[in-house]
């Protein structure tokens, strides 16, 4: 796949993540609990997530493969993805979505420069350069200016 493809593709996912955070926040809201929208839509991913597995996986690891691999891999994922959905569906109703992502893709800009940089998580190196700095500065103060100095007291 070329580099063009995957940029329309990580931008589709940005809007997808727009679209299921509002729809999936005010299930949270019908239903009077964010846990709950959580909930269903983690069932929701898990179950089609084995669904196309099993369908399209044609071998799977050994069992020697799977006890190599440390016992946080398997749990960290999954944990840190519960605490980002139920934050993102807590507290797009009370901030609304716009600033709920608009926060949320500067902490994530932010951070992935941080680990692009030192290689975290065995991840290809992406040193910080001065354009890089000097493009999250930009997006820094587009953060900023989207949302008035009166919303961010």
């Amino acid at each position: 796949m070329n580099n063009l493809t995957l940029f329309l593709l990580s931008f589709l996912v940005g809007i997808m993540v727009v679209i299921q955070g509002g729809i999936n926040a005010r299930l949270g809201i019908l239903l009077n609990n964010s846990l709950l929208a959580t909930s269903t839509a983690l069932t929701m991913g898990a179950s089609l997530t084995l669904i196309t597995v099993l369908i399209t996986v044609r071998q799977f690891p050994s069992m020697h493969q799977v006890r190599e691999i440390p016992l946080y891999m398997w749990v960290t994922g999954g944990v840190l993805s519960f605490f980002a959905v139920t934050l993102f569906y807590y507290i797009i109703p009370k901030t609304g979505i716009s600033t709920a992502v608009t926060f949320g893709l500067a902490g994530q800009l932010i951070f992935a420069a941080i680990a692009g940089h030192f290689g975290w998580f065995n991840m290809p190196l992406e040193p910080i350069t001065i354009k890089k700095i000097a493009g999250l500065l930009v997006m820094i103060t587009g953060v900023i200016l989207i949302k008035s100095q009166n919303e961010l007291n």
